[in-house]
């Protein structure tokens, strides 16, 4: 589906989520990439599941290993979750308001809070496939942008300084990167992954900063974690293929799962507490 506005599109499907879900207002969305899908079976109680092209907007998963359902989820304290399991890349050619369908959709549903989540390369030798890093800035290499128009959105602390502190609360351990966007669907050359690293970037992969840009642009609060599946070309000891990574995320899946739902539990803690305070 051709989206021909992108601010219609989001109130659209987010209406259509309300009235699939019985659920007015949502309060956090989650993009679960790979590895990070058991996340939704933790963070609290499903209330509904849908196959995402059922909602304006949408399409089915394109890629094996990624989801293709719109969840919701009650937390504690009556707040609501969205997990979108259906999260449309770049490289699939539908352009950049499919890409950030997802997010603007969630933002028309109420969400105030983005997690991101990735499966991606590491340039960083200490980050082993299975380690969860927090992204603190990102180089998008994509060549565009989802904001369209002379809207100039600011984009320091895209990746909330005060959400990565409440990542930290849950796990002190926690290393935090530079996550670069190519277009893909090609792995990076061996030279364009150094080339990456030279600019700073720790992480490299196929998602994440469109998304984040455009959650930025409907003033959304923004966390983005990866996990990395295997270290990006040159940096690996062998060639790289997609199995490999879907494998590298099965077997981290429980445990990051796990750190995901304490953080998502923490993140509302700290409202609570602030409230109270």
């Amino acid at each position: 589906m051709t989206i021909q506005n992108p601010k219609s599109a989001a109130i659209q499907a987010a209406k259509e989520i309300a009235e699939k879900t019985g659920i007015e207002k949502f309060d956090i969305a989650l993009t679960l990439g790979s590895g990070w899908g058991g996340a939704a079976d933790l963070i609290g109680e499903k209330i509904a599941e849908i196959p995402a092209e059922e909602v304006f907007g949408f399409s089915p998963a394109a890629v094996a290993g990624h989801g293709g359902k719109l969840t919701a989820i009650k937390l504690p304290a009556e707040k609501y979750a969205l997990v979108l399991g259906a999260r449309t890349h770049y490289y699939e050619g539908k352009g950049v308001r499919a890409v950030a369908h997802g997010v603007r959709t969630a933002a028309a549903a109420g969400c105030q809070i983005c997690i991101l989540t990735n499966g991606c390369g590491s340039t960083v030798s200490e980050w082993a496939p299975g380690s969860p890093v927090l992204i603190k800035d990102h180089l998008n290499f994509t060549g565009t942008s989802t904001i369209e128009g002379a809207n100039f959105v600011d984009l320091t602390d895209l990746y909330a300084s005060r959400l990565r502190a409440i990542a930290h609360e849950v796990d002190a351990t926690l290393p935090e990167g530079v996550y670069a966007q190519f277009p893909g669907p090609h792995y990076e050359t061996p030279a364009e992954v150094k080339m990456a690293k030279i600019l700073g970037a720790d992480l490299v992969g196929m998602s994440t900063a469109l998304e984040a840009i455009a959650a930025r642009e409907a003033k959304m609060e923004i966390l983005g974690i990866s996990l990395v599946t295997n270290h990006a070309a040159g940096f690996a000891p062998g060639n790289l293929n997609h199995a490999e990574v879907l494998a590298a995320g099965k077997e981290a899946g429980p445990r990051i799962s796990r750190l995901l739902a304490k953080i998502v539990a923490q993140i509302f803690n700290a409202e609570d507490a602030a409230r109270a305070n």
